[in-house]
This record gives C-alpha cells, structure tokens and sequence, in this order.
C-alpha cells in the first residue's frame, strides 16, 4: 500500500518563502513520478510541478521562476520551495504519485495522493 504524505504549510506574508515536503510511503523501492496540486477556495484543483522518475521537472506558468520541485530520493520524498509568494497562491497543496512516466500536469495521471496541505498567503 503506497501513502502519500505532506507537510510544511502554514500562514505567510506575501512576498515569503515556504517549503513543502512529500514523503512516499509503502513501496519506496520504485522512483515514482511526483506532482504537486493545488485547490483554491471555490476552484478546481490545478497543477503546479511535477518530476519524473528520471529527474525532469515541469511547471505550471504561473509558478514558473517561483517555485521548485526537487527530489531527494534517498528519502523517497520531494520538495516544493515556495518563493516570492503571492495571495493567490493560497490554496490546498497537494502531492500525488505514479510509477513511471506519465503525463505530468493530469489528475489521473497519478493514483496516490496525500491528504493535503494548507498554504495561506496574506497581503
């Protein structure tokens, strides 16, 4: 059984830093592909980062140059350092995983997700 768990949200100032962290659980003999999602009050659930097994890391516009998505694969666990937040980052960030290559910006691309992180960012 494969558990997805993040950490690391919490209330900043916009203009901060935050990092988030995801850790994989159960099966951590695999390199999984790992992406970041996120939900804002009374909006669908969007993407954000993601990283393939191999290392190749994507990006959604509007975090591109902000945000980013390491790996540390001793750990079997990723990273998503939040820089130059801005109010409309605030959101539910989650972390989801696949085997494999996928594509990275699809829900349904990945069958294990985590519970969720709160991210608020005041003006």
């Amino acid at each position: 059984q494969v558990q997805v768990m993040e950490s690391g949200g919490g209330l900043v100032q916009a203009g901060d830093s935050l990092r988030l962290s995801c850790a994989v659980s159960g099966r951590t003999s695999i390199t999984y592909a790992m992406g970041w999602f996120r939900q804002a009050p009374g909006k669908d659930r969007e993407f954000v980062a993601a990283i393939w097994p191999a290392g190749k890391v994507f990006y959604a516009d509007s975090v591109k140059g902000r945000f980013i998505m390491s790996r540390d694969a001793a750990k079997a666990a990723v990273a998503l350092q939040m820089n130059v937040l801005k109010t409309e980052d605030t959101a539910v960030y989650y972390c989801a995983a696949a085997r494999g290559v996928i594509s990275p910006a699809l829900e349904s691309s990945y069958p294990y997700w985590g519970q969720g992180t709160h991210v608020t960012v005041s003006s």
